[in-house]
């Protein structure tokens, strides 16, 4: 594997600026280009496709803005996407919000989420906290309802993961890295021909971390830090003339610490007992490509993954004796304290199996002029829990068994040479059983339908138009307080319609590119923590929260992506992102009316700017800035965060077949939190409501080497 000086900056532009081409059936005919700028395509589409020509809001973060950021985990580059955020709570981001809507944490209660996420065909939404980005070609965003693709974990968007490909010729490549904090990461990736039919790839990833908090108490720096293992392996097989098949691997082990909030809202701590976020998941993925049938391709797809995940924290975050009379300062407050840890063990399977057809070219029905999509899809998932708490009596248990089956079409029609017209259609029957050990029992049957209808104008080569309705859905759940009243017991599906428009244009010979669209989100039966006063026989009332389906809100903005390749030397890119969000007929869980307030998690803009400098063929020079909006962290209080904006450079020499590089992120080493709560705490200040918050990542700053062979 070698990196030839003389395509540094082809390689640059081909991933950072995502220049156009054609579909993939046509990109060996492109003689367009007149830049001969490698094609990003977009891979989880039904069709492989180029991301200039897509019909659909989405970015692609690429390898290219992965080694530049030096990003270890998805958390760490998801910024480069206007309108996605993402809520920690946890050691990793595990949870992402898109166009403000995503779920933020999850304790006893089963979730189904608004964002769901895909590795090499592996369902890992909600447990998308092992996000390593080692040996990954490209990450898609799709913002807005993806409800005929992907079904009923993306109301939101989705985001999939794609790691590099197995390979004709045998290559490998080493990374090495150091950081502040004691970090350090190796990673070894090796692909090649096994024999004339199969190739493989081995990729190992160890990345290392003290983290950035200070545990005063234990005198420890590491009561944070990440211990984080990634092995993935993948087969590509060519059985027969007609017959292909992918195999893919993978085994996780994050074995992380969770010591992330501090009384006094900075980096030092003072746990005793500090918590830990753990994740081992060995998944398993087979695709199988036929080819042999005159009408269509036919694929059939199996997945399945087994994650045992443990999370827990220190909940009073301090050590027995901080209200002793002799340390605190108020002696009305002496003695105040309590301690309590709060653990979770959960055990997740998940299954999946897709089976689908896509019409070959020129098999297309009515007249020639439609190409076709079916298929159907299942999906088995299983988690169980083990809560145990300080002062909960005995521990807590739960089983959530959960079942989708969805049959699904899409059609793509060339209406005339410049207009085209994509239709889909998803029908997802989804049911759940849940038992607990509070003695709470229910099931939930939901069936669903989502779809979209795209309309597209290719004005010219360059430019395309396109006008969208997209359906999206989330599925109901239960609510497993056994006090609640039958008609509390469960929440309904929530449904969302996007309505979007589209331009995507090409500029000054393909050194330049716009991809831009203005979108409006109708959400009904919203599913949000709410409330109800209950009136006892006796007269007296109770009152009860709950999630529930009391709400509607509207989702409305802007986001815009463009770059510019000015000369052989500099090329400049960005994207900015406006949101704006509201509730309606909205009374949270402490009993207040939101009607018109923003929603959680949801900034009022976001952007990434950023330069490339080439000054000689070795050299290249980026810095970039991030930001965004302060937004509320929940929807059960008024606090918010603070808007930021963060810088980042790299320098890096490059060689034939290797690269040093040295990095930063947040080099002005801006405070910044992704999370936060309002409650009182502090037994010190005799647990008085406060702002709580857990920071972002700091100044971070490394080296790194990158040999190719």
């Amino acid at each position: 594997m070698t990196f030839p000086k003389s395509a540094i900056c082809l390689a640059i532009t081909a991933s950072i600026f995502n220049v156009t081409a054609f579909a993939e059936e046509q990109e060996s005919n492109d003689t367009n280009n007149k830049n001969n700028v490698e094609t990003i395509t977009v891979t989880s589409d039904f069709r492989q496709q180029s991301l200039q020509k897509a019909p659909v809001s989405m970015s692609v973060l690429t390898d290219i803005d992965i080694k530049q950021r030096n990003a270890k985990h998805l958390e760490e580059l998801i910024a480069i996407s206007p309108n996605v955020n993402f809520a920690s709570g946890s050691q990793r981001a595990r949870y992402y919000q898109i166009r403000g809507i995503g779920e933020r944490s999850q304790f006893k209660e089963p979730i189904n989420p608004s964002v769901g996420m895909i590795i090499d065909e592996i369902d890992f939404t909600g447990i998308g906290s092992v996000a390593s980005l080692f040996d990954v070609k490209q990450a898609e965003v799709y913002r807005g309802p993806q409800g005929t693709r992907f079904g009923a974990n993306a109301i939101a968007g989705m985001i999939n993961i794609t790691t590099n490909e197995p390979t004709e010729d045998f290559e490998g490549a080493v990374q090495l890295g150091v950081g502040n904090y004691n970090t350090y990461d190796m990673g070894v990736a090796l692909s090649g021909p096994a024999s004339d039919s199969v190739n493989y790839r081995l990729a190992v990833n160890q990345s290392n971390s003290n983290g950035y908090m200070e545990n005063v108490h234990l005198q420890r720096d590491d009561t944070n830090n990440r211990d984080e293992l990634s092995i993935r392996g993948k087969l590509a097989i060519e059985a027969s003339n007609d017959l292909t098949i992918d195999l893919a691997g993978f085994y996780f082990d994050f074995d992380n610490g969770y010591d992330a909030y501090s009384l006094d809202n900075t980096r030092e701590t003072l746990s005793d007992e500090p918590g830990f976020d753990q994740q081992e998941t060995a998944a398993f993925s087979a695709k199988f490509t036929y080819q042999g049938f005159d009408s269509a391709t036919v694929l059939a797809i199996i997945s399945s993954s087994d994650s045992d995940l443990a999370y827990g924290y220190d909940e009073d975050w301090a050590y027995l004796g901080i209200s002793d009379p002799d340390i605190i300062e108020n002696p009305d407050y002496a003695y105040w304290e309590y301690s309590s840890t709060d653990h979770y063990y959960r055990d997740k399977a998940v299954l999946t199996s897709e089976l689908r057809a896509i019409s070959k070219q020129g098999q297309e029905i009515f007249n020639g002029s439609t190409a076709w999509v079916a298929g159907a899809y299942f999906k088995q998932d299983d988690e169980d829990l083990l809560r145990q708490y300080t002062y909960a009596d005995g521990g807590f248990t739960s089983t959530n068994e959960r079942t989708s089956v969805a049959f699904y079409g899409q059609l793509d029609t060339q209406l005339s040479e410049r207009w085209s017209l994509i239709s889909g259609l998803r029908i997802e029957n989804y049911s759940a059983d849940y038992n607990n050990s509070d003695l709470f029992n229910d099931r939930i049957d939901d069936t669903m339908v989502g779809g979209k209808l795209v309309l597209s104008y290719q004005q010219n080569q360059d430019s395309l138009w396109y006008a969208s309705i997209n359906r999206g859905y989330k599925a109901g759940g239960h609510n497993t307080d056994g006090t609640l009243p039958e008609d509390l017991r469960t929440f309904d599906p929530e449904y969302l319609l996007n309505y979007e428009l589209g331009y995507k244009v090409s500029l000054l010979d393909n050194s330049a590119y716009v991809r831009s669209s203005v979108f409006y989100m109708d959400r009904e039966d919203v599913q949000v923590s709410s409330s109800k006063t209950i009136e006892r026989e006796d007269g007296s009332s109770e009152f009860i929260s709950y999630l529930g389906n009391a709400a509607t809100g509207t989702n409305y903005g802007v986001e815009v992506e463009a770059a510019w390749e000015l000369n052989n030397v500099v090329n400049v890119y960005g994207s900015f992102g406006l949101l704006e969000t509201e509730f309606n007929d909205f009374i949270n869980a402490e009993g207040e009316s939101l009607d018109g307030r923003e929603q959680a998690h949801a900034p009022n803009y976001q952007f990434n700017v950023g330069i490339n400098i080439l000054p000689t063929e070795n050299w290249l020079i980026n810095l970039s800035v991030d930001g965004k909006d302060s937004f509320y962290f929940s929807d059960s209080h008024d606090e918010q965060s603070e808007s930021v904006a963060l810088l980042n450079a790299s320098i890096a020499y490059i060689q034939d077949n290797w690269q040093v590089k040295l990095w930063g992120r947040n080099l002005t080493d801006k405070e910044y939190a992704n999370r936060g709560f309002y409650f009182g705490n502090d037994p010190r200040d005799g647990y008085t409501a406060k702002q709580y918050t857990q920071l972002s990542e700091p100044l971070v700053f490394g080296a790194s080497l990158d040999y190719q062979f």
